[in-house]
């Protein structure tokens, strides 16, 4: 079992930025990818970004590239999304998750709990 536990979140004004953490426990997290989802009201939750478990390839959903950047910390079990740029439909509750990619998308085998983002225009 593996447990995910987000901070960072909060208000921003449109262009600010904010970075996301989440801490992993429970079994090794080796070969899992790492990253992120978010889910705004009404709408169907959706990947945002990924990060293998070396660090070196990572994932974008197109809405993000070129604001957001995703690390890792293996040392410390943690993941990192630096998010810059903000706009206000990046306002959503951002989940920690374990994001395997399907012929038809990603999926996540864990999740945390989910840390809210706001950002006003």
């Amino acid at each position: 079992q593996v447990q995910l536990e987000e901070s960072g979140g909060g208000l921003v004004q449109a262009g600010g930025s904010l970075r996301l953490s989440c801490e992993a426990s429970g079994r090794t997290l080796t070969n899992y990818r790492m990253g992120w989802f978010r889910q705004a009201p009404g709408k169907e939750r959706e990947f945002v970004a990924a990060i293998h478990w070396s660090g070196d390839t990572t994932y974008y959903a197109d809405s993000v590239k070129g604001r957001f950047t995703i690390s890792r910390d293996n040392v410390k079990n943690t993941v990192l999304l630096q998010m810059n740029k903000l706009k206000a439909e990046d306002t959503a509750v951002y989940y920690c998750a374990t994001p395997i990619r399907t012929p038809t998308g990603w999926r996540s085998e864990y999740w945390g709990q989910g840390t809210q983002v706001t950002v006003s225009s």
